[in-house]
């Protein structure tokens, strides 16, 4: 029985009924398959919430008709919807119609989509072209053009057995309940968790592929996200029976933490050079034990470190399959205080088939900052910039926060890419530095802060693309992935990937607080692909530089080398991996050493994939990695690239290579 509402919404009846909810060999989030009962039965939009039935609620909501060339019509899918704005929509139409509106949730949605097929899609294991709406069958390939018209224009194609449309592949659709792991056993009337991160939304969208499509798959977001992905679908029904469930256990990463202060008194004579070979932070958990299920990838990069009050490092990194892929995940490891490995990797946030590219850590007096981008889909192309805070050395932290919404309305995009650069400067004011486009160049942008983190502006949002040539000016500094450091004087400098001035690194400075760079050639040489650089201001005084001798290559030969004095004063030609100190405000660089310990004999050390490992020896260290350093309050230098964990001293800084 279909019935319509006083908005002209048409109600599918949907009856009681049984299912195995999950899919077993599909992704890792989708088991254990567990058999759900809903006991009650229930009316269900047979289409997505539509631009002209949202608008009868929100009249203002018509701004965003069109926004990248989709829902333009009366009849397309309501874009750009929190799971709030869907809420309060369903509680008008209660209060409208005095009948009872809400959200379905995550089991009802399946149930629904699933129309009593056991298969991937309610169409079969296959998905017919009729529904994949702009697919491509993989990251590389260009979606079809879809020329029927709107691509999230509702009713076009063919009901599912229970008479729902579009229940496969038009817009993702929230759900009730906040994401979390599934449990074991039969379920009645499930509603999710307690609390979460993030909301739970269904179906996938246009644009997607069809792995993503399939009834079992789960997708979430922030509930405060809204992009042109995401709408939503109505019950008529009051709340089901079951009970929220309990949070589940954390990883390890997150338990035991120990709350006493540290009192990081140095375990070395910082007077003299220590230098320790490097170990991995990448560590892959161990499925076997009793710890929460940890999605592992082959692929590790983009990482960030920091260091507790309680005397542990903590690290994270995203962890994935392909970087442009939606199962990108950002995972995480602590170096307990006095321990000599790291733990097992933990996961450490995510949300379900987002790509999550871009972390950063940062220690702001005992209140550790966690920044980290946040995709509409896949790539990198479209990312929120989100912030979450931990107050007790990483054990527990803030629900995530938006700080800069670029998914709304497709304005800027690509500037809120995350780099490992999260400054302070003398009068408060926090800096965090993101890639301001993709590709190999074309600067970084700098969000600022002046009220300890809690409203954060793009500084150089809606200026001009700079020209980054030597002499010129422009609001974004030049290179991506760059590192900055505040300078004596109140400046700013800052070092960047690509976008090179005269065959070197592009070094950017600003003496308005990093609203206005001026652009000239570094010292050193330019990085490429695999390669990030660090630039920071040490405890004692000095700037630190550490980067690369040349691009990386990828068929395993050695970076191009540069020359480098040694102990005897001789030149010797080095590769990968190198530092050098200023102490006059980066009018000079001095103490320039390749970063190894100078074993002549060479030790074979692992490192990101695309290099598998190199060797270290007088002449060669690590040839590429996405490099991150903080100095903990002993004076210990620690880095990390995209696999090792390194161990040094200024001393060793200092010291020439022997």
């Amino acid at each position: 029985m279909n019935i319509e509402n006083s908005i002209g919404m048409a109600l599918v009846s949907l009856p009681a009924g049984r299912f195995s909810m999950g899919q077993k060999d599909g992704d890792w989030d989708e088991v254990p398959v567990h058999e759900v009962r809903i006991t009650t039965p229930f009316f269900m939009s047979d289409a997505p919430v539509t631009n002209a039935q949202f608008e009868r609620f929100r009249k203002d909501h018509a701004r965003y008709r069109g926004i990248a060339c989709v829902g333009e019509a009366d009849d397309a899918a309501a874009l750009f919807v929190t799971w709030d704005d869907a809420v309060a929509f369903c509680n008008w139409l209660s209060e409208k119609e005095g009948k009872p509106y809400r959200l379905p949730t995550e089991a009802e949605w399946e149930y629904a989509c699933r129309a009593g097929t056991t298969t991937q899609y309610w169409t079969g294991d296959t998905l017919p072209a009729e529904h994949r709406i702009e697919n491509p069958d993989d990251w590389k390939v260009a979606a079809p053009v879809d020329d029927s018209g709107d691509p999230v224009a509702t009713r076009r194609r063919p009901a599912n057995p229970f008479g729902l449309h579009d229940m496969h592949g038009l817009v993702e659709e929230w759900c009730l309940d906040w994401y979390g792991p599934y449990i074991a056993g039969a379920q009645v009337d499930p509603v999710g968790y307690k609390d979460g991160d993030c909301k739970v939304t269904r179906g996938g969208s246009y644009e997607t592929l069809a792995w993503h499509l399939r009834s079992a798959n789960r997708l979430a977001a922030l509930p405060e996200d809204k992009s042109r992905f995401i709408g939503f679908r109505v019950v008529q029904a009051s709340m089901p029976g079951g009970a929220p469930l309990d949070p589940p256990p954390p990883p390890a990463f997150f338990r035991g933490v120990q709350q006493l202060r540290h009192d990081w008194q140095p375990a070395v004579d910082m007077d003299k050079p220590f230098f320790a070979a490097p170990v991995p932070y990448v560590i892959e958990p161990d499925l076997t034990d009793d710890e929460p299920l940890v999605p592992f990838y082959k692929h590790s990069h983009c990482p960030a470190i920091t260091w507790c009050d309680n005397g542990d490092l903590i690290a994270c990194w995203f962890n994935t399959m392909t970087e442009r892929g939606r199962e990108m995940n950002i995972l995480s490891s602590r170096l307990r205080r006095g321990q000599a490995a790291w733990e097992p990797a933990s996961l450490f946030f995510k949300a379900a088939d987002r790509n999550m590219t871009g972390s950063s850590l940062f220690n702001a007096g005992g209140r550790i900052m966690h920044f980290n981008g946040m995709e509409e889909a896949q790539t990198w192309t479209n990312l929120i910039l989100v912030l979450r805070e931990s107050a007790d050395d990483g054990a527990t932290w803030s629900k995530p926060r938006v700080i800069s919404a670029e998914h709304e309305g497709l304005l800027h995009r690509t500037r809120n890419q995350v780099i490992a650069c999260t400054r302070q400067l003398r009068d408060g004011t926090l800096l965090q530095l993101c890639d301001a486009r993709q590709g190999g160049g074309g600067g970084t942008a700098v969000h600022a802060s002046k009220d300890g983190g809690k409203t954060w502006r793009d500084l150089g949002l809606g200026r001009p693309f700079p020209s980054f040539k030597a002499g010129t000016t422009g609001a974004w500094i030049a290179g991506i992935h760059a590192s900055a450091v505040e300078l004596a004087n109140g400046s700013l400098l800052a070092f960047g990937r690509g976008d090179t001035i005269d065959g070197k690194m592009p070094a950017s400075t600003s003496t308005d607080g990093g609203a206005t760079w001026t652009y000239s050639p570094s010292p050193f040489p330019p990085i490429g692909g695999g390669q990030r650089l660090v630039l920071m201001r040490l405890l004692e005084g000095p700037l630190l530089f550490i980067g690369f001798t040349g691009e990386r290559r990828r068929d395993g030969g050695d970076v191009d080398g540069i020359e480098i004095a040694d102990a005897s004063g001789n030149a010797r030609v080095v590769h990968g991996m190198f530092s050098a100190l200023s102490f006059d405000e980066a009018k000079s660089w001095t103490c320039k050493r390749l970063v190894s310990d100078g074993d002549a004999r060479g030790r074979v050390f692992p490192s990101a994939d695309f290099i598998r490992s190199f060797t270290m020896d007088a002449t060669h260290a690590e040839p590429a990695g996405y490099l991150a350093a903080v100095q903990a309050p002993d004076g210990m230098v620690h880095l990390i690239s995209s696999h090792l964990h390194y161990r040094f001293n200024l001393a060793w800084l200092r010291s020439p290579m022997v």
